[in-house]
């Protein structure tokens, strides 16, 4: 397939190593130069020259990028005139954001494209940037299955799931809650391995009996002895990132008229840790912070 991609950060660029090398022909773009030259030196793909004639020459338009808000701006620009893929697209193209954007937003920009006869589906993604190098992420994809069945051969050369979560939206709202229990596993976990180490018990020998006990998770296995209790905080995901998705899955609680106390409590951990440390911070030093506020190292 010919596709237009956009967004080689983190995520974005192993991503698009994989379907570079399943053989995809590939028109590739990032506001960073320097990620779009070493891209196409690596993988012999072709630069975009702008939006507008990316989504021109390609069959699906992936964006992969920081935020539901990067996505609108590249998709209909900011004012009459801009660059964007809108000026670009018709009823041919298949436009799939695999951002973690705002679902509420998704669905708008849904609408508009339907006007212009657009497909469009969202497809975000889990697993961090080892699973997404080695091509075995989740995918969470939420629009109609006709437009689904077209991408799932792009989705099985980048990873091992596709969940089908429902509507235009659905994947990017499954995304959130994902991330804020993800968040809240790492902020228990911490809290529970600082009550241990005041009563004397060895947070290393906790970590590893509790991989092997009901109270085990993603951050218990794949988190604490890689980055946190080797003082590393190098996971490869932002608190920015973290604190974005926390706040998505609030505002979902708060739409649906739910009380949330859980995500409540961990956005505001987060949202400390960015004060702490910036947004730019590894969002595994959430630990750090709380072994630093409560005087208890782990």
């Amino acid at each position: 397939m010919k596709i237009g991609y956009i967004g080689l950060g983190n995520m974005g660029r192993p991503i698009a190593a994989n379907l570079a090398r399943a053989g995809h022909e590939m028109i590739v773009f990032d506001l960073s130069r320097e990620a779009v030259d070493g891209f196409v030196e690596e993988f012999d793909v072709r630069p975009a020259n702008g939006l507008e004639s990316l989504a021109q020459a390609a069959d699906i338009i992936i964006t992969i990028v920081p935020s539901g808000q990067d996505v609108r701006k590249i998709v209909l620009g900011e004012k009459n005139g801009d660059d964007c893929l809108l000026a670009g697209l018709d009823d041919s193209k298949l436009f799939i954001d695999m951002s973690s954007s705002e679902p509420t937003g998704t669905v708008n920009l849904g609408e508009i494209l339907k006007e212009h006869g657009v497909s469009f589906i969202d497809a975000p993604v889990s697993g961090g940037v080892k699973r997404a190098a080695a091509g075995t992420i989740s995918i969470m994809v939420g629009g109609e299955k006709a437009s689904i069945e077209r991408a799932r051969p792009l989705f099985e050369d980048i990873g091992d799931d596709v969940f089908e979560c429902g509507e235009l939206g659905a994947g990017h709202a499954l995304k959130a809650l994902n991330n804020m229990l993800s968040a809240l596993s790492v902020f228990a976990t911490t809290e529970a391995l600082m009550i241990g180490k005041r009563f004397g018990l060895d947070p290393a020998v906790m970590i590893d009996t509790i991989n092997k006990s009901s109270g085990r998770s993603n951050a218990t296995e794949l988190k604490f002895h890689q980055f946190i209790l080797n003082k590393d905080y190098g996971s490869g995901f932002s608190n920015g990132l973290m604190l974005k998705d926390l706040t998505i899955a609030q505002d979902l609680a708060r739409s649906t008229g739910l009380s949330a106390p859980c995500t409540a409590l961990v956005r505001d951990a987060f949202a400390e840790a960015v004060n702490h440390y910036g947004a730019n911070s590894d969002h595994t030093e959430v630990a750090r912070m709380l072994q630093e506020m409560r005087k208890t190292a782990i």
